[in-house]
This record gives C-alpha cells, sequence and structure tokens, in this order.
C-alpha cells in the first residue's frame, strides 16, 4: 500500500486517536520524522505516550487516522501491517533478555529467532556471525559474546537489548522508557551513548519517556503530551526558552512566575524592572501576567544595586541553586557557581538577563 507525499519521512502519524472503550487515549496526535532523527514522547504516567508507542508497533489498532513507515500505510482503521512486517526495532525498560542465551546468542535472535519461520532472514551463519560481532563491537561488548545476561551490569544488558534490536537494520527504533531501571549516573551516561550508537547507524528513533532531563540529552525533536494530544512539538531549546502553554512552562525546567504588567512597546514592568521583548501573548496594556524566570536568568552581580536575600540552596556540585527572596517579597531562583558559597539569610546582589520573555496573561 504506498503512500505518496512529497514531506513523506520514516515516519509519518496523521490525525492519530485511540480509546479504550468511552475513553480517548489519543487525541488527533501529527507529527512526521525524517530518516535518521531522533525524537521524543515526553509526558506524565496517563499522558498516551506509551499507547502511542503502542499504535506504532502495531500492538494496538487505530480508531482515527494514519500511520505511515517508509512511505507504506502501517495502520488505519480496519487495516493493521502486522508488527513483525514493520521493520520496526524496539527496546524496553525490562531489557527482555533470554537468560538461557549468550549475549551473541541474544543479539543473534533478533536476526532470524524473532521473526518466525515464515519471515526469518534468510542469511548464512557467517554473515549472522558477522553481523552479530559487528554490533557487538558497536555497543562496546565485543569481550562479553560468551557470557550470560546475569553476569552483566544493567547497563550492559541495555547494551545488548539495543544490539538485538539494530541486528536485522530497522526502518525504526522505538525505546519505552530504556534507561528507567537504571541509577541516574548510569542513565545520564549510557542515554548519551546510545544516543551516540543511533545516530552512528543513522536509526531514526523514538524514546518515549517521563524524564524531561532524559529527553533534552537523547532527543533532537520532543513531542510533550499533554492528555492525549502533542500540546508542543519543538527542539529542546524552544521548549525551554519558548513554552506552548503554562503548564509546558512549569513542566520544563526549573522557574518561578513573577507577576507584571503589560505596558506600552512590548515591555513589562515588574519588581526586577522592566523587561522588553516580543510578547508570546496578545495581552493589551494594562494586562497583568505572570513572566515566567528561570535560574539562568537570574545572575548573581556583586555590584548590583538590586539585591536578595538567600532562601535556601542546593549544591550541585559545579553550581548552586539559590531560592532568592526580592525585597517586595517574591521569589526567583539563581543558577550560581560553586565557589560563590553563601549563607542561607545572607544578601547578594543580582541582576535580571533575560533573552527570551515568557509570559502568560492571568486568567
Amino acid at each position: 500500500m504506498p503512500y505518496n507525499s512529497p514531506m513523506s519521512g520514516t515516519l509519518e502519524i496523521k490525525h492519530v486517536s485511540q480509546s479504550y472503550g468511552s475513553r480517548k487515549v489519543l487525541d488527533d496526535i501529527s507529527f512526521t520524522l525524517r530518516e535518521g532523527a531522533i525524537a521524543c514522547l515526553l509526558g506524565a504516567s496517563g499522558c498516551g505516550k506509551t499507547t502511542a508507542l503502542r499504535c506504532i508497533a502495531g500492538f494496538e489498532r487505530v480508531m482515527a487516522g494514519e500511520i505511515v513507515i517508509n512511505g507504506q500505510v502501517a495502520s488505519r482503521p480496519g487495516y493493521r501491517l502486522p508488527p513483525e512486517s514493520r521493520r520496526i526495532g524496539m527496546v524496553f525498560q525490562d531489557y527482555a533478555l533470554f537468560p538461557h542465551l549468550t549475549v551473541a546468542g541474544n543479539v543473534a535472535f533478533g536476526l532470524y529467532g524473532a521473526r518466525g519461520s515464515g519471515s526469518a532472514l534468510r542469511e548464512t551463519r557467517e554473515t549472522r556471525d558477522t553481523r552479530v560481532h559487528e554490533l557487538l563491537d558497536i555497543v562496546g561488548l565485543s569481550g562479553a559474546a560468551q557470557r550470560y545476561p546475569q553476569e552483566l551490569s544493567g547497563g550492559q544488558q541495555q547494551r545488548v537489548a539495543l544490539a538485538r534490536a539494530l541486528a536485522p537494520r530497522p526502518a525504526l527504533m522505538l525505546l519505552d522508557e530504556p534507561f528507567s531501571n537504571l541509577d541516574v549516573e548510569m542513565r545520564e551516561r549510557l542515554s548519551v551513548e546510545v544516543r551516540d550508537i543511533l545516530k552512528s547507524q543513522n536509526t531514526t528513533t523514538i524514546l518515549v519517556t517521563h524524564d524531561q532531563n532524559e529527553a533534552f540529552t537523547f532527543a533532537d525533536e520532543i513531542g510533550v503530551m499533554q492528555a492525549g494530544r502533542i500540546a508542543q512539538w519543538a527542539t529542546p531549546y524552544a521548549l525551554y526558552h519558548e513554552p506552548a502553554n503554562r503548564e509546558i512552562a512549569e513542566f520544563i525546567g526549573h522557574g518561578v512566575f513573577m507577576p507584571g504588567v503589560v505596558l506600552e512597546g512590548n515591555r513589562v514592568k515588574m519588581e526586577l524592572g522592566e523587561l522588553l521583548g516580543d510578547m508570546p501573548i496578545n495581552a493589551a496594556p494594562g494586562a497583568t501576567v505572570d513572566v515566567l524566570l528561570r535560574p539562568d536568568d537570574i545572575l548573581h552581580d556583586d555590584v548590583s544595586p538590586l539585591h536578595a536575600r538567600v532562601v535556601s540552596k542546593a549544591f550541585r556540585g559545579a553550581d548552586f541553586i539559590y531560592t532568592l527572596e526580592l525585597p517586595g517579597g517574591g521569589r526567583v531562583m539563581s543558577v550560581v557557581p560553586s565557589h560563590h558559597n553563601h549563607a542561607i539569610g545572607e544578601k547578594i546582589g543580582i541582576r535580571l538577563e533575560i533573552d527570551h520573555l515568557v509570559a502568560f496573561v492571568r486568567a
């Protein structure tokens, strides 16, 4: 079933909806991924991100819309291409490795065992062995081919799962919370390494996660999901600096809202002074707005005439995140290098340096 589009990519999701009984889980979602892109569906539990992944994989039928993979319709109402025919690789949070197979055996299973006898890859043993060793080298486990999964660390097991999924050269890779069982340090390191591996193989990928730090580290593009809809699809940078609504602004990154009043000429007056910028909202002069201030918008400056009192602080190694109380009682957050170790209750000089004005009209 060919599908022709002047903007077709490896994956096209076109107005897809899905319901469980009377409950709509996906509500008219659409996005396109070009070949080699890495995207993320990000959101809290119950937002629909895992259901979207299952529909793409072919585990769920769609109630409306189309899913197109490599120009072929994979799902639409009344039609579903079987999962094994979609050229999709999947990596889950529990790895799903076979304990009775060696590392090499698990990776080799991705070449023939998982596809069934009717559609197995018709390759010689020598060709399969070459592919297995190539992948183990790519994921940094060339010396572990004859070990068993239970002899490996969690990070190593996840690498084996990735190699197995990459073995048949899938058109699309789906990752379902793949790092959630790892500790924070391992999760951060492995997400960078897995991204590098997928980029080196030019594998189009979708990650599903609730962890925004993981999403920012891993993805080229992020779709923030809320109540079954994609509330915003953008680069990590744009999501952080240009959130489409207040809910996304609160969900993404740290920050506080400070009240302000809109003035003439794209200016906003608030306790920290006046801001000038392109208003992302249609607010008339005199309107009360909440201005989003990120910790990196508030700079520590000893010579500034504006001072704030340190209310609390969180040490992060290279820096502190200070919560500061302004003279008028408002509170802001500031990222300060760790050699500026100020005591609770101490007053420090600050100044506002903001490149992206984000404000929302008060309800």
